[in-house]
């Protein structure tokens, strides 16, 4: 897998999905990727409403040095993870100004055939985990890409909650053994798609 082009993007408002990202780029290394582009999705919150919640304005100082995603890191990639929590069951109006700049990639067909895949989090369990990767997976259609969610090819994704989507976690828990198991396979698994892809 060292040839393979995996770009991790991610949005974080409070740390839940910048973990999530990092469990899953640290799953990669282990399985040999050595390119690698870890980003994060510009915050375009200003800052004075920021500071309304304190988590969220100390996790934004703590990342605000990690590199910003743009189209290009999406041209480049065979393989993408995103991660992002939900916003009323649908993804952070952040991220989907980024994807709203994909629309000379898709017109010349750059996205076609790229592998993705996608973890989140809510407030709670029921907090609409599942329709903000369904909401993502619809737009990749629209893209042409490969949807590389995990189903129930690993036992740990029933050990985990049992989306078969994506990894979906509460915001602001700990990632215990099992739950950084269930990232590693739903990583595996979108690689060894891609890897196929590619050969």
């Amino acid at each position: 897998m060292e040839n393979l082009k995996l770009a991790i993007i991610y949005y974080s408002s409070t740390g839940t999905n910048y973990n999530l990202a990092r469990q899953a780029e640290s799953a990669a290394k282990d399985l040999g990727v050595k390119q690698i582009r870890f980003k994060r999705v510009e915050e375009t919150v200003p800052e004075g409403v920021m500071k309304q919640n304190e988590d969220w304005y100390n996790h934004y100082k703590k990342t605000k040095e990690i590199e910003t995603a743009t189209v290009d890191d999406l041209d480049w990639a065979d393989a993408i993870i995103f991660s992002y929590p939900t916003r009323y069951g649908d993804a952070p109006s952040q991220f989907k100004s980024l994807i709203d700049s994909t629309g000379g990639l898709w017109q010349n067909g750059k996205l076609v055939n790229k592998v993705v895949t996608g973890m989140t989090s809510a407030a709670n369990p029921q907090g609409g985990q599942e329709s903000t990767l369904l909401s993502l997976y619809k737009t990749m259609m629209h893209w042409g890409a490969l949807i590389a969610a995990p189903g129930y090819a690993d036992p740990v994704v029933f050990e985990t909650g049992g989306n078969p989507y994506g990894f979906s976690v509460v915001g602001g828990s700990d990632l215990n053994d099992k739950q950084r198991q269930a990232i590693a396979a739903q990583v595996k698994r979108a690689l060894e798609i891609t890897e196929k892809i590619n050969k």
